[in-house]
């Protein structure tokens, strides 16, 4: 068994995706339109192209469980997901530059640095380098 789709619920599928392309630097994998204006919207990371896809997911839109669940994650300041770099602090620097939000900057956490950032699309997303 392997993972090989990871879903992100986003409140704009377009948004993300600009965000996810433009700023993070993940691909487009697959886009695919599903009806009433949702898609089947994939990326990869520009690094691991054959790794898992990221599903740029509407399901905050259409199912309200998920929607206050994203609300709350938020509100509350925990990360939906995390992102691995070799450099957190580059990483940090070079998405200031491109006006992503952090509410959190670079921290040693025991074995790990971490930063969190405001993806835009409802979801704060956590980096992390292994030290």
């Amino acid at each position: 068994m392997k993972v090989t789709l990871i879903s992100i619920p986003v409140r704009d599928q377009e948004k993300a995706l600009k965000f996810y392309t433009e700023k993070l630097g993940f691909l487009k994998k697959k886009d695919l339109p599903l009806g009433g204006g949702n898609r089947w919207l994939t990326l990869v990371s520009a690094e691991w192209q054959d790794g898992p896809e990221l599903l740029l997911e509407p399901a905050p839109l259409h199912f309200e469980p998920c929607k206050v669940f994203q609300d709350a994650l938020m509100e509350a300041g925990y990360p939906y997901t995390q992102f691995d770099v070799k450099d957190v602090q580059s990483e940090y620097e070079r998405l200031r530059k491109l006006d992503v939000e952090f509410s959190m900057k670079p921290t040693e956490m025991g074995t790990v640095k971490v930063a969190v950032l405001n993806d835009t699309c409802g979801n704060n997303i956590q980096l992390v380098e292994e030290l």
